[in-house]
């Protein structure tokens, strides 16, 4: 006798949590919903945009639910009435109220892009490459009042790759994360995943990056520099600011060590090599910009277009 699907309500809005909605969909469990957030107005012409996510469930005809705020008796009730067995939760951009946790059965699992506890919060895939670590993952959790703080299912472990941005690195993670999360449902319904407490004597934390916690500073070593550069591609950008006062956000680092300057002082501009920028020790060279208003270009279609040379300086 086939067992019943499993009854998912799916909360997740970026691409990151998109390839899990696709695994848990073409796994043949009944995603009963999607909760993400509301649409808001992006781009130039500030139009409403979609997230990835309800991109994907309109496709596949699941309904979608969007409150500005996941609480309270009127959104708990839209919910319940769905009788989901399971929530599953990726990325989802809002603290979960442990009433809405409780409202499936089975609680509450989330997809967390770190090996827990270390790196607890919004940005656990940036700082792990900041902080020049070597190996993070993905770890399936069972969902409490706590920050990231629950018992964990099923830890995956992926080593970061030398000279990753936090952008590829999500990508691979969100492919981990969606297999592990199959994988661990299937546990769930067979008995045969034991639940581990976290050790939270060894909780480290991810705080979001926002636009000054982005601005580079070229003190820093050149590796320490090129990692932040690295951690902080695609968004929200490492950037620094031109004598014109016009911000700058800098990708794709290669390290040049033994260059040497003033910290920020631009050594090279070159049509076909891109700019390399004297650090507190060695020197960064960057291989795409993006100029305040425009498009993500190569650094040398920078320089040909004379947007920077040899001599300036980033602040």
């Amino acid at each position: 006798m086939e067992e019943a699907p499993v009854k998912v309500l799916f909360w997740g809005t970026p691409e990151f949590a998109v390839p899990a909605l696709r695994a848990l969909d073409d796994e043949g469990h009944e995603i009963v919903a999607v909760v993400t957030q509301p649409d808001r107005p992006a781009g130039r012409g500030r139009a409403l945009g979609t997230s990835p996510v309800k991109q994907v469930a309109v496709r596949e005809d699941i309904p979608v639910l969007q409150p500005e705020r996941a609480h309270g008796a009127e959104f708990e009730a839209q919910i319940r009435e769905r009788a989901p067995d399971v929530s599953v939760v990726v990325a989802y951009g809002q603290i979960l109220r442990p009433e809405v946790l409780a409202v499936p059965r089975g609680g509450s699992i989330n997809i967390h892009a770190s090996l827990l506890p270390e790196l607890r919060g919004a940005a656990p895939i940036a700082w792990a490459i900041i902080r020049g670590y070597e190996l993070t993952g993905i770890s399936i959790m069972r969902m409490d009042a706590g920050l990231d703080s629950g018992p964990i299912l099923l830890p995956e472990a992926v080593p970061i790759r030398p000279e990753e941005s936090a952008g590829a690195l999500a990508r691979r993670l969100s492919v981990v994360g969606a297999d592990a999360i199959v994988d661990s449902l299937s546990a769930l319904e067979a008995g045969g995943l034991t639940e581990t407490p976290q050790d939270h004597s060894r909780a480290t934390y991810a705080p979001k990056l926002g636009r000054e916690t982005a601005r580079l500073r070229w003190t820093l070593t050149a590796d320490e520099v090129a990692r932040w550069i690295r951690g902080l591609d695609p968004a929200p950008g490492g950037w620094s600011t031109l004598a014109t006062g016009s911000a700058i956000k800098l990708f794709c680092p290669t390290l040049e060590e033994e260059a040497s300057g003033e910290p920020g002082a631009v050594l090279e501009a070159d049509g076909e090599r891109g700019v390399l920028v004297a650090a507190g020790v060695g020197a960064v060279r960057v291989h795409e910009v993006q100029p305040a208003g425009k498009r993500r270009m190569s650094a040398g279609e920078w320089v040909r277009g004379r947007g920077i040379t040899a001599g300036a300086r980033l602040v």
